[in-house]
C-alpha cells in the first residue's frame, strides 16, 4: 500500500484554519481518501496533557525555550503514535500546526535562534517532514478580532501583545519564501469558500498523483 500524504496548516491566531481543515477533510473524504484530522500541539493523550500547559496560564508561565522543548516532547509523541502509523497504512493526514509553528513562535516572535531550534528539529524528527503546508496569512489585527466575534476561549499565545503576533506573521511568510516547493500562501481575508478553493486546486496541482 502507498505512503498517505502529510499535509500541515499553519498561520497566526484567528487564520481560520479549523475552518479550513473541516473543508478540506470533506473534499478528501468524498474522493474516498482516508483522512485522518489532528493537531499540535495534541493529537495523542499524553501530547494533548503538553497542550493543556502549553495554552493556558499567563503569558509569562513559560519561556520561549521551555515552550519549545514541551511542544517538541509533544510533537515526537504526536508522531510516533498518530501521524506515521496513519500515514504507513495509506491515510492522509491533515494536522493544523507542526513544526513550522515553533519556528516562528518560538524562534523569531520568541527569539530563539533558527540553528538552535534546527537542531531540535533534527533530534526530535530526524528527516521527517510535511508533504505539504498551507499557510494562511492574515493581518493579525484582523485575527484577533475574529476570535473574540467567535466568542472563542483566549489561549495563552493569544494573550501575547499585537507586535508578537506580526512578528508571527512575518516569520511564516518567510518560510513560504524559503520553501516554496513545500509551502503554499492563502490569502486568509478572503471568503472561507475562497481559501477552501484555493486550497483545493494547491493540493490537486502539487499532490493529485497522490490520490
Amino acid at each position: 500500500m502507498a505512503r498517505g500524504k502529510f499535509i500541515t496548516l499553519e498561520g497566526g491566531e484567528g487564520v481560520g484554519k479549523t475552518t479550513l481543515v473541516q473543508g478540506l477533510t470533506h473534499e478528501l473524504a468524498d474522493r474516498n481518501i482516508d483522512v485522518v484530522v489532528t493537531r499540535e500541539p495534541g493529537g495523542t493523550a499524553g501530547a494533548e496533557l503538553l497542550r493543556d500547559l502549553l495554552l493556558n496560564g499567563e503569558v509569562e508561565r513559560w519561556s520561549a525555550r521551555t515552550e519549545a522543548l514541551l511542544m517538541y516532547a509533544a510533537r515526537v509523541d504526536h508522531v510516533e503514535r498518530c501521524i506515521k502509523p496513519a500515514l504507513e497504512r495509506g491515510a492522509w493526514v491533515l494536522c493544523d500546526r507542526f513544526a513550522d509553528s515553533t519556528r516562528a513562535y518560538q524562534g523569531v516572535a520568541g527569539g530563539l535562534s533558527g540553528p538552535e531550534l534546527a537542531k531540535l528539529e533534527s533530534f526530535a524528527l530526524g528527516d521527517f517532514r510535511a508533504d505539504m503546508t498551507l499557510i494562511v496569512d492574515l493581518d493579525p489585527v484582523a485575527g484577533r478580532q475574529r476570535t473574540i466575534e467567535r466568542g472563542e476561549k483566549i489561549t495563552r499565545f493569544e494573550k501575547f501583545d499585537i507586535d508578537y503576533h506580526k512578528r508571527l506573521r512575518r516569520a511564516f511568510l518567510e518560510i513560504a519564501l524559503e520553501e516554496p516547493e513545500r509551502c503554499v500562501i492563502l490569502d486568509g481575508s478572503q471568503s472561507q469558500e475562497q481559501v477552501l478553493r484555493a486550497a483545493i486546486e494547491a493540493v490537486d496541482e502539487r499532490l493529485a498523483h497522490a490520490a
